[in-house]
């Protein structure tokens, strides 16, 4: 008996809230172990851990997003909605990269960290765009993620052609 198109979204919802259960119980042990030596959790070593558990924990929602997509990829007009949100979720890279360069004395500093994480998890939204493409079947769906796998790509190489190209600068 074939599963419903409401069930199968009911399941990625479901997959959705256990990645969010799991994540939590995740950044809630990270935080009690920062709590048990605060000294030990200032350094160069606990920040990389930090970054390696966002990481993970983003490519964790990439499993129920790539369900999401092969679901939604049935129709057209979902998918094609579906692919104008990731365009517009890809022209944030570029906007928020040169907040993160640009306006340090002109943005509030919680918008300057959040652009900052934004241009960090780049890598993770770029996974998800090119599994958007993969699944896309319809040609406006298939332009659309391409425009954004396009943005996100090119902001991502520059942010690190930037970076690297900081390190020789400060030297």
């Amino acid at each position: 008996m074939p599963i419903s198109s409401r069930m199968k979204f009911r399941l990625v919802a479901a997959g959705y809230a256990a990645v969010s259960v799991v994540a939590a119980s995740l950044l809630f042990v990270h935080h009690l172990v920062d709590l048990q030596d605060p000294a030990a959790a200032a350094g160069g070593m606990a920040a990389t851990g930090e970054m390696m558990l966002v990481l993970f924990i983003g490519f964790l929602f990439l499993i129920p997003s790539a369900f999401l997509a092969w679901i939604m990829a049935d129709s057209e007009a979902r998918y094609t909605v579906y692919s104008k949100i990731l365009l517009g979720l890809s022209l944030t890279a570029p906007v928020c990269m040169s907040v993160v360069i640009f306006g340090q004395n002109h943005v509030a500093p919680g918008l300057s960290w959040f652009c900052f994480y934004r241009v960090m998890e780049s890598p993770i939204l770029l996974a998800g765009m090119g599994m958007s493409r993969f699944f896309a079947r319809f040609d406006r769906a298939k332009r659309f993620t391409m425009y954004a796998l396009l943005v996100e790509g090119l902001t991502l190489v520059l942010a690190i052609a930037g970076f690297i190209g900081a390190m020789f600068i400060h030297r």
